[in-house]
């Protein structure tokens, strides 16, 4: 509680820059982070602001792919649209990778990872590289209290969802909690014994809290044909009519687990049965994006496979 005080008494951070966009369809926007390189989309979760992947000046991994030679272009999901997750990758994601013309990477963080797969799925050789960070595919991997802990969640807020009309962050959140409670507890704990700086701990708190409300159909789909149906893991997961079938990617995978994730568990993890290569890094679900660590251990290495597929003109 003394470390929650000094979160609510801490001044707001200013925001990041908006950066431009270059692309939109319906409320979903493709915004440039700079660079002069390959193109590669990163696609963040639709739960909370794509901020985490350009924090603050110097702690921005769109910044350090951007000075490796890749041209970030993050996907921004604006406000809710009322789609679900299948459409939300039928009708934004995939038309705005064809879009751009030329096969492009792909790059995923959490949620935003798994619908990176499915797109890649459906792009087919349009996507020629996937980076997929701290993602789950394989639903099942989540032990049974966490799985029962987020079906007893959507029992509960599902009747007030359809009473909002969406699913604000704050009804939202607890789901997250109750995958990690005892982390909740100790990182303000620790907040409160610390001298340091408030302001990244403000920072990253703000991010996590914040974000604009998700649509009851994508939480519904979230919830129930992922979380309780494993419906990708299973193989089982359609979009547009098709079936997402992980053994038709087309293109290298690069898994990247966060070996202390408890909000993505790596037994989740796509590569824990399907394609692709796992690098696991000794970091949390959030640490491994952002800490003081993060350059050397995941904005480096990711930079490098990234620019491997680059042509020799670039």
């Amino acid at each position: 509680m003394a470390g929650l005080r000094r979160y609510q008494a801490a001044p707001v951070a200013p925001p990041r820059r908006q950066r431009p966009a270059i692309a939109r369809i319906g409320h979903v926007t493709l915004r440039d982070h700079g660079g002069s390189g390959r193109p590669v989309v990163i696609v963040p979760s639709l739960i909370n602001p794509p901020d985490i992947l350009d924090l603050a000046p110097g702690n921005s991994l769109t910044d350090a792919l951007a000075m490796a030679g890749l041209r970030p272009l993050v996907v921004d999901w604006g406000e809710p649209e009322g789609l679900g997750l299948a459409d939300t990758v039928a009708l934004r994601l995939v038309p705005l990778v064809a879009g751009l013309g030329a096969p492009v990477a792909l790059a995923g963080y959490c949620l935003g990872g798994t619908l990176a797969i499915a797109a890649a799925t459906l792009l087919g050789p349009r996507v020629d590289r996937l980076a997929l960070l701290a993602t789950p595919w394989h639903f099942g991997g989540y032990d049974a209290p966490a799985r029962d802990g987020l079906a007893a969640w959507w029992r509960g807020a599902e009747p007030l969802a359809e009473q909002f009309g969406a699913v604000p962050m704050d009804l939202l959140q607890p789901a997250f909690w109750s995958l990690d409670p005892a982390g909740l507890a100790a990182k303000y704990e620790a907040f409160a014994a610390s001298d340091a700086d408030p302001r990244a701990f403000v920072q990253l708190e703000d991010w996590a809290n914040g974000g604009v409300p998700l649509s009851i159909t994508a939480t519904r789909d979230l919830a129930e044909t992922l979380f309780a149906a494993d419906a990708s893991g299973r193989g089982d997961w359609t979009i547009a009519g098709t079936r997402i079938d992980i053994a038709h990617l087309a293109c290298p995978v690069l898994d990247i687990l966060a070996g202390h994730d408890h909000i993505v568990p790596p037994a989740t993890a796509l590569t824990s049965d399907g394609p692709g290569t796992a690098l696991r890094l000794d970091a949390g679900h959030v640490g491994m994006v952002v800490s003081r660590r993060a350059p050397a251990l995941l904005w480096a290495p990711l930079a490098t496979w990234l620019n491997e597929g680059v042509p020799a003109q670039l």
